[in-house]
């Protein structure tokens, strides 16, 4: 894929600062016409996510699905959205990312859809507390931004590639992080891997902060495997970097000391929700096959993580996956992936 053969990022303090200062935002342009397009947008009854509605709504799109855990919750969004676009179907459908079954349901509902262009995976947590979802005994930051998000992307594949109109590719956007690029995963040696993102020993800010970078670490590891297995042309897979945007509640459980902290380094830095929403238009409905498999940062394609570029890397991927089939091996992940795999 393109973006593995440029030089890995060297400073995130360096991108950060050139990013949030000095980034020309790029709205999709005019002419952007979804008409008779179908998208699906995950967690995206606030922030970021509900922002990146209005956007593509804004397009002309016809047929939105409000992908959320609180079926209250988005409806109330809903209302607010099907009186300011009337012309647009507008529904709101039930995602809880703790939950595989869940997970399956979703994507069986989406099966029974004529039509469907484009999924935005929005949804994600960033928990300072440690806490091990009860129905699949993983800690919940690892559980949705890594696990959950891996089998909700495959199972949804075979779907967008069936679903979108003739000779046009589907389109799935992963919403990763370039926290990823300073993810040290000082677990990184352990065989298996999984289970060490399960122990609580030594849980503290720092970790949790790490574990938010290392889940967003093997989401860029994710969409550079699934842009090797599936052709372009069925179904383009890409991850987006919104930057930081004020307003998404993503801290919201941190203490108050970092809270204030990141209060004052929104307010100085931070990007709008509008802005943040542009990129994720740009990554999946405006840039084309040229990033499939890529990681798309201020409205360009960028490096993944320096580690992805080591032989250590290749093994800790190799680990990685190996153990996330074995994980999802219920779900009938791999024959999925065959299926619909470019050398099948």
């Amino acid at each position: 894929m393109a973006s593995i053969a440029l030089p890995p990022i060297q400073s995130f303090f360096k991108h950060f600062i050139k990013s949030q200062f000095r980034t020309t935002y790029k709205p999709p342009p005019a002419s952007t016409n979804l008409s008779g397009q179908t998208t699906i947008i995950t967690g995206s009854n606030s922030g970021i996510g509900l922002e990146a509605a209005r956007v593509l709504l804004g397009f002309h799109l016809s047929h939105l699905i409000i992908a959320v855990r609180s079926i209250e919750k988005g409806e109330n969004v809903a209302t607010q959205l099907r009186k300011a676009y009337p012309k647009a179907k507008i529904d709101v459908w039930a995602l809880d990312m703790l939950s595989y079954e869940s997970i399956q349901a979703f994507t069986q509902k989406c099966a029974t859809l004529q039509r469907l262009d484009t999924v935005i995976l929005n949804a994600g947590m960033s928990n300072m507390k440690f806490e091990i979802n009860p129905s699949t005994k993983h800690e919940q930051t690892f559980q949705v931004n890594y696990i959950s998000t891996t089998l909700l992307a495959i199972l949804l594949l075979p779907i967008l590639k069936a679903k979108s109109p003739p000779n046009v590719p589907g389109r799935l956007t992963i919403v990763a992080s370039a926290m990823g690029w300073q993810a040290a995963m000082p677990n990184r040696d352990a065989v298996p891997i999984f289970p060490t993102f399960d122990d609580p020993k030594g849980w503290n800010i720092t970790s949790s902060a790490e574990r938010y970078s290392a889940t967003k670490l093997m989401v860029l590891m994710l969409v550079l495997r699934l842009g090797n297995m599936v052709e372009a042309e069925d179904v383009i897979i890409n991850a987006v970097e919104p930057g930081l945007v004020g307003g998404t509640g993503l801290n919201r459980s941190a203490p108050g000391s970092l809270q204030l902290l990141m209060k004052i380094m929104t307010a100085l830095t931070a990007r709008t929700m509008q802005q943040g929403a542009w990129t994720y238009a740009d990554a999946a409905v405006v840039k084309g096959k040229e990033t499939h498999g890529s990681f798309v940062v201020n409205w360009t394609i960028y490096p993944f993580a320096s580690l992805m570029y080591t032989a250590e890397g290749k093994r800790i991927m190799d680990q990685i996956w190996k153990e996330t089939m074995s994980e999802l091996e219920f779900a009938g992940v791999q024959e999925i992936l065959a299926s619909i795999s470019r050398n099948h």
